[in-house]
């Protein structure tokens, strides 16, 4: 029987422990000589002849036995009608629960990064204030180096000596899982607690890491835990919900929690259930649909309510999301411009491609060379100190001053006079989400060329170097912030090269749709991205323009390399059942994709 924790380290990104890393260089040989023998005989195979063995599936279909029959025969003789409305009606309320808590959960961590980054740049800033002459503009800086790598160590080590599984955003995972692939401890407390207190560190520590996709996960976790009424963690069980101790009533429950997932981190209630229809779940009926949707109502207002609490306006419902793209209002666009962002969305198709080819690579070596527990903590420490080196830099060699205006959190003045900050701290010095409100907001020539190519070359390499990494990570902040990035840059050549500003739109409305365009190009998805950016920015007037510009990039991206999620779902060989079979594979015969196995010892 193979390890679970082996399994576990697999997929959370890296691969198992030392004790076990043989078995991992021997899988990757495998997958190679196996493609080598394929090519060779002119056969073309993606992923059919390197699933692993190490996966059970989950049994989704209802067991039909004598005990089965018998037991709805009885049901029949009694008051099967009021049986039947009160099962209903539990599920409802187990949605209702799984709502109120997955949106309880991530108003703890919103506030908890809030507290912890906001002293760290308050401290940082003090000193930048006071230390920017000579030798002494180091003392911030390695201030700076040490706060972020105490934070991004501990998130490693609850990763690495915690739970591996909580690794990165989670999302491949539970689409394996809701495919019907048992991947050990995804859904477990400890995953949990790990995930949820571990990317309050990552996100904190200043990586080029989003807490809203393992918002997704958790919430999976939530659903998971609460619809079962049991902990496998704690060894208690309630002796509650036991109607729904099934592997297909559990599936449900957990599309309910991803769709919450969702719902809490962009305030997109109709963007997570079609998330969960579209990128997660295999199994769908009209009913589950009305029940998911009313579990993200619910966790996105609760979400909502505890939030405005926090920030001084209870009841003012102003906080529907973690992440708050501001106001586009005012921001039109004509229609000429279409085919333009067209052109942004190639670029983005592209752009997505190279990123998942390079994650790709990098993804490959850590699980061949870097395996070992105290490896992957060293390597996080790494990448920290390689983040803050890249943005202190940047900072420092900076001169593009701006006066101060209310879209700018923790302006940094250094070289610059009264009243004006640096336009490349606002980018650099600041989290990922302040970051992009700021490439969206901005107004019109308050962050120059120079600044923004740096930082777009810089944070996209960061972004591509992060996702992988031993702790919980979210991919679509990196990819929006990057996009955003060089989707300003568009905007403002157009701008150059315009006669006069009326023919453009906005730069900020550009950032957006290169944002689209960057995470579409990387993750592939198309309708519940549209929905969810739609309901991000409050403005169905980009509804078409988005739309577009996501097709675009899947479109381009598809003829490179898969979507990142897939691919690492590829690289640890989960044999995940697509919706359909590979083009042009009617012709492949069943002895070509299974091996002889001996049936020695049984």
């Amino acid at each position: 029987m193979n390890d679970p924790n082996e399994t576990s380290s697999l997929l959370a990104g890296r691969p198992p422990s030392s004790a076990n890393s043989a078995s991992s260089d021997t899988i990757i040989r495998q997958r190679h000589a196996s493609a080598g023998r394929n090519r060779a005989r002119g056969e073309e195979f993606e992923a059919m002849d390197v699933l692993s063995d190490r996966y059970q599936s989950s049994d989704y279909d209802v067991i039909e036995n004598q005990l089965h029959t018998e037991d709805e025969q009885l049901l029949a003789k009694q008051k099967i009608p009021k049986f039947i409305w009160q099962l209903e009606m539990k599920r409802w309320f187990v949605m209702l629960l799984i709502g109120m808590t997955t949106g309880g959960y991530p108003a703890g961590v919103d506030i908890c990064i809030d507290v912890l980054a906001g002293s760290k740049y308050s401290l940082v800033a003090s000193y930048f204030a006071h230390k920017v002459d000579d030798i002494s503009i180091l003392i911030p800086f390695f201030l700076w180096m040490g706060i972020d790598v105490v934070f991004v160590f501990l998130a490693a080590m609850l990763v690495v000596y915690g739970e591996p599984v909580a690794a990165g955003s989670g999302i491949p995972q539970i689409k394996c899982y809701l495919n019907g692939v048992l991947v050990p401890h995804v859904v477990r407390f400890k995953t949990l607690l790990c995930k949820v207190i571990g990317i309050i560190f990552a996100v904190s520590g200043g990586l080029a890491v989003g807490k809203e996709g393992p918002m997704i996960h958790a919430g999976s976790v939530v659903a998971a835990g609460v619809s079962q009424g049991k902990s496998t963690t704690f060894r208690r069980d309630l002796k509650i919900f036991r109607d729904f101790r099934t592997d297909h009533e559990k599936r449900d429950f957990v599309s309910g929690g991803a769709a919450a997932g969702v719902a809490a981190a962009f305030g997109a209630p109709i963007g997570g259930v079609l998330f969960s229809l579209e990128e997660g779940a295999s199994f769908w009926n009209q009913s589950l649909t009305w029940r998911i949707f009313f579990a993200s109502m619910t966790c996105s207002f609760t979400l909502n309510v505890l939030l405005s609490y926090y920030n001084g306006n209870p009841w003012s419902l102003s906080s529907p999301g973690l992440i708050n793209f501001g106001e586009f209002t005012g921001i039109d666009y004509h229609g000429y411009e279409i085919l333009l962002f067209l052109l942004m969305g190639v670029i983005g198709g592209l752009l997505g491609a190279l990123f998942n080819a390079i994650n790709y690579k990098i993804t490959v070596f850590r699980m061949k060379y870097v395996y070992r527990g105290s490896m992957c903590v060293m390597e996080v420490i790494v990448i920290a100190i390689l983040t803050v080196s890249l943005s202190f830099l940047s900072i420092y060699l900076g001169k593009d001053c701006q006066p101060v205006t209310q879209y700018v959190e923790n302006p940094l003045q250094l070289f610059c006079g009264d009243g004006e900050y640096s336009a490349s701290a606002s980018l650099f010095f600041s989290t990922p989400e302040e970051s992009v409100k700021t490439l969206f907001h901005a107004r019109e020539g308050s962050i120059s060329f120079l600044t923004l190519l740096p930082f777009c070359v810089i944070y996209f390499l960061l972004a591509t170097l992060t996702y992988g990494l031993s702790i919980p990570s979210g991919l679509f902040i990196p990819c929006l912030l990057a996009g955003a990035a060089w989707g300003r840059l568009f905007g403002m050549f157009l701008h150059y090269l315009s006669p006069t500003p009326e023919v453009f739109s906005a730069c900020g409305l550009y950032a957006l749709i290169g944002a689209a365009a960057q995470l579409g190009g990387v993750i592939r998805m198309t309708i519940s991205l549209t929905v969810i950016l739609m309901e991000a920015t409050h403005n169905i007037t980009y509804g078409l323009p988005l739309m577009l510009v996501l097709i675009t990039a899947k479109w381009v991206g598809d003829i490179f390399n898969h979507g990142l999620y897939d691919i690492h779902i590829e690289l640890h060989s989960v044999p995940l059942l697509h919706w359909g079979p590979p083009p042009v594979s009617s012709h492949i015969k069943a002895r070509l994709v299974i091996r002889d196995w001996s049936c020695d010892g049984w």
